[in-house]
């Protein structure tokens, strides 16, 4: 078989296996799908599974979840058998259905209102602070690990209100569980995946007694919420309280880190954009937008077909595992005009970045909240900030973002 080169466009939609990826593509994977949404839409993978790269099809799998399950329990046994990795992933909220779905996800939401999201911003302004700070006495940062990693730790830290002494591994938990969700797996990440949750689950059963004998305020404080459940309602199971928590921790962790870090590598690679958020600081709500679209943290979702259906004119069966290439949505021509320019002016910007439907992000308001004031905050402190040596990838395909960014702060 002829090898595909980007400029051959047709081959590389041919070619495309989500299972085997070039180097290349960790780098910059949007030709591809450029090339996949121009060719071959709706891709049939050697697995049988189907990936979708055009808008309006990832569009239309989100706002039909009858149809398309969100439920794991089929999918991941063969990946992760009967494992710590399969307990969490089948029990959390994002790989579930209705009626389990809904209950965890309103106990969650109701401690994230928009009152308590807006009584969060003045601690997260003092935190972002000392970090700039910490940065401007050091002159030179990795801009993930001593910036961008460390506002979403704290926050969701604050949220589940775990001691500020404990909270050391909860970085490195949560990186080896969402490093087990890549399509490709070894199995130094499987036994890595595996024994974060079992010690995150021990941890949590000694801070869930802790709570359970001192409540704090539910308002605030979700893991009070989750413990005590809906008023008059049903309680979530010992399972349900420590997955959910797990979840609540990695979903509000790295997706945000990556924002943050995407953000601010972009700007330094569109330097009229930076200038034009310099002068106009009330720009970062769009840029912050432009920054979920353009480099979406989260590039791919996944879907099982609960009965037979189509997706784009073309059959497809019941049972058939569906990837939502959200990367790939986010810069569909079709949707946005110019897709491949980065422009924090952009009106309509209507991305994916947070999926759609019953299964939006819950915590897409702190995370526009954490973004606006870490990427507004950063820019304006160090105006001329710029790359002290070349980043180094994540090496992941599901979430988008870096190891290490050397930054000099200037």
């Amino acid at each position: 078989m002829p090898t595909a080169t980007a400029g051959d466009p047709a081959a590389l939609a041919r070619d495309f296996d989500l299972r085997r990826l070039s180097p290349d593509f960790y780098a910059d994977p949007y030709p591809v799908y450029h090339a996949l949404r121009a060719h071959e839409p709706v891709k049939r993978m050697p697995d049988g599974s189907l990936f979708l790269t055009r808008f309006r099809d990832v569009q239309a799998v989100y706002r039909d979840p009858k149809t398309f399950s969100s439920d794991k329990t089929v999918e991941f046994r063969p990946k992760y058998g009967d494992s710590p990795l399969y307990t969490h992933h089948t029990t959390s909220l994002v790989f579930n259905d209705p009626p389990r779905h809904t209950r965890v996800r309103k106990l969650i939401a109701g401690a994230l209102t928009a009152r308590a999201i807006a009584a969060m911003e003045p601690g997260l302004v003092r935190l972002v602070d000392g970090l700039l700070d910490a940065a401007a006495e050091r002159g030179r940062i990795d801009l993930i690990g001593d910036f961008a990693s460390a506002i979403p730790v704290e926050i969701i830290g604050n949220l589940l209100d775990v001691p500020h002494a404990e909270r050391a591994p909860l970085r490195d938990w949560s990186l080896a569980i969402l490093g087990a969700l890549e399509p490709s797996l070894t199995d130094a990440q499987f036994e890595r995946g595996n024994r974060a949750v079992s010690e995150f689950v021990d941890y949590l059963r000694d801070l869930v007694a802790r709570r359970r004998r001192a409540p704090g305020d539910p308002q605030h404080d979700v893991l009070t919420r989750l413990i005590q459940g809906e008023a008059g309602g049903e309680q979530l199971s010992e399972e349900e309280l420590l997955q959910n928590c797990i979840f609540v921790l990695n979903a509000g962790h790295e997706t945000t880190t990556n924002l943050i870090g995407n953000g601010l590598v972009t700007l330094t690679e569109w330097p009229e954009q930076r200038a034009a958020l310099l002068a106009e600081p009330a720009l970062i709500e769009s840029a912050v937008e432009e920054c979920l679209r353009f480099e979406s943290s989260n590039q791919l979702g996944n879907r099982m077909a609960t009965v037979d259906t189509e997706i784009g004119g073309l059959p497809v069966a019941r049972g058939t595992p569906v990837t939502l290439c959200i990367g790939a949505a986010n810069r569909d021509p079709e949707q946005f005009p110019d897709p491949d320019r980065f422009d924090i002016r952009r009106e309509p910007n209507r991305h994916l970045a947070f999926g759609f439907g019953i299964h939006q992000c819950a915590g897409l308001s702190l995370a526009r909240l954490e973004a606006r004031i870490a990427i507004g905050r950063f820019v304006q402190r160090f105006p001329s900030y710029r790359l002290d040596g070349e980043p180094t990838r994540g090496g992941r395909v599901r979430f988008r973002g870096f190891a290490e960014v050397p930054l000099l702060c200037r």
